[in-house]
């Protein structure tokens, strides 16, 4: 692990509980009756988790380190970007990340950047080390017009994402993303693909959600496409059931209203 990533890593420990997606962590476990895991090995747990798995956008440092294509899609140049293809640079050259230019664009929202890549030959669904498309990346951030032009660009709201084994779809479920939800819907993006953790996006919408109405919004679009109200967690426990633990009123009565069990 070099300099950065140890500093990247200590900041996520130091702010564990209150760190967002922690405490999604700890909602998501809230009421297993696995009363004996403790607080801290929880929260330990939880943050491994984040160091291990999350997106990893490049950090200022990284930035200021890149030369040719990276360079020139971090600062969002095109005409810069013709230049250097037109030279001889391969435009799927990856930084010590594994992220390509194209991934540098899309995580600066770069729109002309990324058109100018893809049409010199980037590939378009190219993964980098945690597994991360264009599509994703812009679904995580809920970045609608940067999923606009990956999904035009021929990035596929199918693929299988992250090493969650997901898809954007269930990352944006998760997030609450209702919108982002909703034009992933329209793309084709799997309904009912059951992730890692055995969770679908119906199910991370609740799991790791707060309740509220940004994930029940998410929730009612999944529910209208059609998405199973049936496919339970590892636990057997289905959607209705999930929402009922929690206490989460509004998700319980929109299941209900449409016939989960």
């Amino acid at each position: 692990m070099n300099r950065e990533d140890a500093k990247r890593n200590e900041k996520i420990l130091v702010l564990g509980d209150q760190h967002p997606k922690t405490r999604a962590f700890i909602r998501a476990r809230r009421g297993c009756g696995s009363r004996r895991l403790g607080y801290c090995a929880l929260v330990a747990v939880a943050c491994s988790a984040l160091v291990s798995h999350a997106q990893v956008a490049p950090s200022p440092a990284e930035k200021a380190s890149y030369r040719g294509l990276h360079a020139a899609a971090a600062r969002g140049n095109a005409a810069e970007i013709k230049a250097l293809i037109a030279k001889g640079e391969k435009p799927d050259v990856r930084d010590r990340y594994a992220r390509t230019p194209l991934h540098v664009a899309a995580y600066g929202g770069h729109h002309e950047a990324m058109r100018a890549l893809v049409a010199a030959g980037a590939n378009p669904n190219t993964l980098e080390r945690d597994r991360y498309d264009i599509v994703t990346i812009a679904s995580v951030a809920d970045d609608a017009s940067t999923l606009k032009v990956a999904l035009e660009l021929g990035c596929s709201a199918k693929n299988v994402t992250s090493r969650y084994d997901g898809t954007a779809l269930i990352a944006a479920a998760h997030l609450g993303h209702a919108e982002i939800v909703r034009t992933l819907i329209k793309a084709g993006a799997p309904l009912d693909h059951v992730n890692n953790l055995g969770w679908t996006a119906l199910i991370e919408s609740i799991v790791l959600g707060d309740g509220g109405r940004r994930h029940t919004e998410t929730l009612k679009i999944l529910v209208e496409a059609g998405a199973s109200l049936s496919l339970a967690d590892r636990n057997s426990e289905t959607p209705l059931a999930l929402a009922r633990r929690r206490g989460y009123g509004e998700m319980v009565k929109l299941l209900e209203r449409a016939g989960a069990r």
